[in-house]
């Protein structure tokens, strides 16, 4: 480095600050995930997600009123039905709670962008991704499922279908359903890497789907692999994915940057139940400034090459970015 050179030159004011930033969070970058369940005049606070509620259809509108003030350009739903069954019937009902809930929203607020999670794990009675066979997860006839499933949610207006399953050939199978049932223009955004991770535990007590034997090792991702997840996005790409998503985030900056480089697709990172849930218990103790951490956790999230962040921090970083506007 010259002897002339002065790195502090350019962080002297706020103002110089700005000029010189590299990396930019914007709500256009924030999806937000909502939870809705069947009965009435329900906003039931979720325990290990403080501020994130299991809403009924009658109360959705008072929390989608909000995320359109705040200008938070997208949703993803994820259902929690009263019914469920080994195959995950109510997953690809089209009068399922998901499907209820999208067509509710597209006619309140068309411009709202619908994501719509396609999985069974919160569909079966025994918790899986997928129908089970002699204790087995049946890799092709979960697909047949979850192409059913893709087409009730575009059929019910979603605008993007959100595949979380990982089961080989997930994207195949839905894109040649939808393309076969007249939803050529809907896009399909791929968990293409979905590690089986252990920071989906309060997930799972929200969207009541914890597997009832097993675990989910033998579809989702093991931590320990990067070049695996290179194969997992190359597979989605080839098989017609349109965006990329990476699940979870935090702990795997290194792999959100090594999708981005490769593909051109749009990356998503998915900053995962569990990673809120220890900011909100930290913040919530006194431990840290809970703004601060989430912006610049976020930060790092685009700074590693995601292009959109689904978090359940939308709403509060939508407020804050306000604030600094």
């Amino acid at each position: 480095m010259s002897a002339f050179a002065r790195l502090r030159r350019l962080r002297r004011t706020e103002s110089l600050r700005r000029m010189v930033r590299e990396t930019k969070l914007s709500v256009d970058d924030l999806i937000y995930p909502i939870f809705v369940v069947e009965g009435s005049d329900k906003k039931e606070e979720i325990r290990s997600m403080p501020g994130v509620y299991h809403f009924s259809l009658d109360r959705l509108d008072e929390e989608m009123e909000e995320v359109v003030k705040l200008g938070i350009p997208a949703v993803i739903l994820f259902g929690v039905p009263d019914h469920k069954d080994a195959y995950g019937s109510e997953a690809y009902n089209d009068e399922g709670i998901v499907q209820k809930a999208i067509r509710q929203i597209k006619r309140n607020y068309p411009e709202m962008v619908v994501l719509a999670d396609n999985c069974l794990c919160q569909f079966t009675d025994h918790g899986h991704c997928g129908v089970v066979e002699d204790g087995e997860i049946d890799n092709d006839a979960s697909l047949e499922l979850l192409v059913k499933t893709a087409i009730s949610q575009a059929k019910a207006g979603a605008d993007i279908i959100a595949p979380s399953n990982m089961m080989d050939g997930f994207v195949a199978a839905i894109r040649s359903g939808l393309d076969e049932a007249g939803f050529t223009h809907i896009p399909i955004m791929s968990y293409a890497v979905k590690y089986a991770s252990a920071f989906y535990g309060p997930f799972r007590e929200a969207a009541h789907s914890t597997p009832q034997f097993g675990d989910r090792k033998t579809y989702q991702m093991d931590p320990a692999n990067i070049r695996e997840a290179i194969r997992e996005a190359y597979a989605d790409v080839e098989q017609g994915a349109d965006f990329l998503m990476v699940k979870p985030a935090l702990a795997y900056m290194d792999v959100i940057k090594t999708i981005k480089e490769e593909f051109t697709l749009p990356v998503v990172a998915y900053n995962v139940s569990g990673e809120y849930a220890m900011i909100k218990a930290a913040a919530i103790n006194g431990w840290i400034d809970e703004k601060k951490v989430v912006l610049e956790m976020l930060l790092g999230m685009k700074r590693a090459g995601s292009d959109l962040i689904l978090t359940y921090y939308a709403k509060d970083v939508a407020r804050w970015l306000r604030e600094t506007e």
